[in-house]
């Protein structure tokens, strides 16, 4: 394929680095055991996704058994904003920051017709969030706050470390999508402080 453009989004999508390829060209071949399969095939496969589970962890300092793997980062952020609220029988209030990706906002903006509360904290000229104007969104109906680590956008880092120490002060859940950052940045969940 001729190249006759200049790709400027690589945090929205990127080529598939020839590591990744070569790890994962096996199991489009020839290793397509449905891994929860008893058979060789699936246990082959079984075997490579707790493999893959193990980096992932090991990649962001959690536990194996902390990883879920889901199709999407969409539905990873559905999953934690929808969970802790439907775990509790619904209803009420999630903090989220003004300058969350989509991903976040959406889903908060369709919760919040489904009668869950959500306040929007708002940044800096630098499109930083304050922790204090964050925990001053909290009340004791607050199930999550979310605030994504690095901007997709602007790449401004958030104090997402200081915002989960005030949300676990208050026995809040504390969710950052971390997509952006990951392999770019240092990230450490335990160092972060995040759910």
């Amino acid at each position: 394929m001729e190249k006759d453009y200049i790709y400027l989004d690589y945090n929205a999508t990127t080529p598939v680095a020839p590591v990744v390829l070569a790890a994962m060209l096996p199991f489009l071949k020839e290793g397509f055991g449905n891994p929860s399969s008893s058979h060789p095939l699936g246990k082959r496969a079984k075997h490579a996704v707790e493999n893959a589970r193990a980096e992932v962890a090991g990649l962001i300092g959690a536990e194996p058994q902390e990883i879920i793997f889901t199709s999407c980062g969409t539905e990873s952020n559905n999953l934690a904003l929808w969970g802790p609220v439907l775990a509790r029988g619904g209803g009420g209030h999630i903090v989220v920051s003004k300058v969350e990706h989509p991903a976040i906002i959406n889903p908060a903006l369709f919760m919040e017709e489904r009668g869950v509360r959500v306040s929007f904290a708002g940044v800096d000229l630098r499109g930083v969030v304050s922790p204090g104007a964050v925990a001053a969104l909290f009340d004791p109906d607050t199930v999550v706050v979310s605030v994504m680590h690095s901007n997709n956008e602007t790449g401004a880092i958030q104090p997402v470390a200081e915002i989960a120490r005030l949300a676990r002060e208050k026995g809040i859940l504390m969710h950052t999508d971390a997509a952006q950052s990951v392999g770019k940045v240092p990230v450490d969940v335990a160092e972060l402080g995040v759910d």
